[in-house]
């Protein structure tokens, strides 16, 4: 019992209402043992005795104020007292049978209860009042005596019983209410995570209080990353294992026939070392670029970041791109203000990702046409786009081409220098590493542009750890 967060959570508010309507009765009981209906019947009754002798002592020919009070304590049972103005008292109605009351000093304030004690500690409940000659007239009355039972017999006690009841049963049930309200989301999300990892863990319902909502958001969130990355390490592990199989079984194969005698001639031989090298060279790369993506994406790469000068940087990576643009027959133009503003990042990395894309531009474009790079400055960074005059990307690839082992030309499948779809993954990483995108498009007309936006300062929220 008690063991889950609605009921837990509705005991915490049933114990917090209880608690606090027992606080307000316990004050009610006593400001009504206090002052309960007996004392302001007793009190009334004196006020209004006062207030007839008042009117009565106006009249014409009226008797002395001394006679109409003795006449008014034998007929209302009442004791009355007058005071002359300098509050000494001049008669008493119960003179040598009560004990002396002397002028009340305290100041009654509003709906407090006029109690006064005689010289031996008794209690009389009284009214006092000025009169037009200035003396003063006192009529009291010994408090009466009270039970804790004579409470509920107050005019009041109905009315609290019922209210506090009503108030403690919507109390309840709207603790109830309120508990299900926060409790119902929060219990979505612990079923959900014992289900985790599974890939059949569906989102949350976003509600409850914003709190909750936010968490739930959160939850989700962190739910479809989690099955995304698991997506993409099924995917990786199947991927590696596929560009690993057909290396290592021409590697098994040559390597066979070296063995076995059946390269038996020398060029045969030379074919088969050529062979088996390649392969173990591509392999190579694959792994390197495999433990370089990994890297990134989990944000361990160590980012030298320093004030790069980009126009000189683009300028390098193109002339180191002359002999293999002049054999293919492919110009290179560079498209950059001279007036460039520094940008912070990694002159390594950042090489690394505009030689990848030139290296693809130029790979994709005829003999005659040309790889341009556009370089622009905008607002807090810079924009670089690599274009060329190719027959541009399949549009049913374009979502896919930064995805891994992804690769949209067909036509390039196999050969000792096949990349493994890895390039543009290892691109999109470094350019988020330092706060930037990157997208691709088809020009007009005929090629692809890969388009590169970098900011000037690498920002706070950065995927980069030193």
């Amino acid at each position: 019992m008690f063991t889950s967060l609605r009921s837990r959570l509705w005991l915490s508010y049933a114990l917090i209402v209880v608690t606090a309507l027992s606080l307000v009765t316990i004050v009610l009981f006593i400001s009504l043992y206090r002052n309960p209906l007996l004392y302001r019947q007793t009190t009334e009754r004196l006020r209004a005795v006062q207030a007839v002798l008042v009117e009565r002592a106006k009249e014409p020919q009226a008797p002395s104020m001394p006679a109409l009070a003795e006449r008014a304590a034998r007929t209302f049972n009442a004791r009355l007292i007058l005071f002359a103005q300098d509050q000494q008292m001049v008669y008493d109605t119960a003179s040598g049978q009560e004990p002396q009351i002397n002028f009340p000093v305290k100041k009654v304030f509003l709906k407090e209860l006029p109690l006064i004690r005689d010289e031996e500690g008794g209690a009389w409940l009284y009214s006092i009042e000025k009169l037009p000659d200035g003396s003063f007239l006192m009529v009291a009355s010994p408090r009466p005596r009270l039970s804790f039972l004579n409470l509920f017999s107050d005019e009041f006690m109905p009315v609290i019983l019922f209210g506090g009841t009503a108030a403690l049963l919507l109390s309840l049930i709207a603790a109830f209410l309120i508990s299900g309200w926060i409790a119902s989301p929060l219990q979505g999300i612990v079923n959900a995570a014992r289900g985790m990892p599974s890939a059949e863990v569906k989102p949350v319902t976003v509600k409850g209080p914003r709190e909750v909502q936010e968490l739930t958001q959160a939850f989700n969130s962190m739910v479809t990353r989690v099955q995304s990355s698991q997506r993409s390490q099924r995917e990786f592990v199947a991927n590696v294992s596929h560009e690993m199989k057909t290396p290592l079984t021409s590697i098994h194969g040559f390597a066979q026939a070296l063995l076995d005698g059946t390269a038996d001639t020398e060029e045969s031989r030379r074919q088969a070392a050529q062979v088996i090298f390649g392969e173990t060279e591509r392999m190579q790369r694959m792994v390197f670029d495999l433990l370089d993506l990994a890297k990134l994406d989990s944000g361990i790469a160590e980012l030298k970041m320093s004030p790069v000068d980009l126009r000189a940087l683009l300028f390098s990576i193109s002339e180191k791109f002359t002999p293999q643009s002049n054999r293919a027959g492919v110009s290179i133009v560079l498209d950059a203000a001279q007036a460039l503003p520094p940008l912070i990042g990694d002159g390594d990395r950042l090489s690394q990702v505009f030689t990848n894309l030139i290296d693809n531009a130029l790979k994709h474009t005829p003999r005659g046409g040309a790889v341009t790079v556009r370089v622009t400055a905008e607002p807090g960074g810079v924009k670089i786009v690599v274009a060329d005059t190719g027959s541009g990307i399949p549009e049913a690839d374009l979502p896919f081409i930064f995805q891994r082992f992804y690769r949209a030309d067909p036509s390039r499948q196999g050969g000792r220098h096949q990349g493994a779809g890895l390039g543009l993954a290892i691109v999109q990483e470094i350019v988020l590493a330092h706060g930037g995108r990157i997208s691709v498009r088809n020009e007009t007309g005929s090629g692809a542009s890969m388009e590169v936006t970098l900011p000037l300062s690498l920002p706070n929220r950065s995927r980069t750890v030193q």
